[in-house]
């Protein structure tokens, strides 16, 4: 069974496997960003459709945006306000992003800081993450860690009862250089 603990749930993602377990919204597929092609094959996900950067902390996803020291300072604002939070902010992306994890759009990434304490420990063991949700593209958002281990019998999952999620999924806010340009509207509004 592909039900594992935290501990070896966590020594996978270093290992570079895709893993799955719960966050605030719905439970998540992820890996390590260099390997962000995986989850792409995996999930039979169109190229064009990007995927998220997760961190324990907003100060663990500013090297992968860029932006100049007025609008740092505009996303620090919104960051400090919603996150830790189901928003999704798609920000100018710094080279330190792997190409793999937006390939029809590579100038951009969308962070994401969610709030729950678990997921903030997995990723605060491992660094940021490229995430998704866990279902095949096309398919409703899975709920249940035992559906996603049936689903996808070849990754890790957190053998967790905690679905804690909202089942909804994040907000999506896109910087235009000026201001905001809300792309999927979720239980966040700004």
């Amino acid at each position: 069974m592909n039900l594992v603990s935290l501990k070896d749930l966590v020594a996978g993602i270093k290992q570079g496997k895709i893993v799955s377990f719960p966050t605030d919204t719905v439970p998540g597929l992820a890996v390590l960003p260099e390997k962000s092609q995986l989850i792409y094959t995996l999930k039979n996900r169109p190229q064009h459709k990007p995927l998220i950067l997760m961190g324990a902390a907003a100060e663990d996803l500013w090297p992968y945006v860029n932006g100049s020291d007025r609008e740092l300072a505009i996303w620090q604002k919104i960051t400090a306000r919603y996150w830790p939070g189901a928003l999704t902010l798609v920000l100018p992306s710094s080279d330190r992003t792997p190409l793999a994890m937006h390939r029809a759009e590579p100038t951009s990434i969308g962070i994401r800081v969610p709030d729950l304490e678990l997921t903030r420990n997995i990723l605060s063991q491992t660094g940021p993450l490229a995430t998704t949700s866990a279902n095949i593209s096309g398919q409703p958002a899975q709920t249940k860690m035992s559906d996603i281990a049936r689903i996808f019998p070849e990754i890790l999952v957190l053998n967790t009862q905690e679905n804690q999620g909202s089942g909804k999924p994040s907000s999506v806010a896109k910087w235009t250089g000026m201001d905001w340009q809300i792309l999927r509207q979720g239980t966040i509004k700004i």
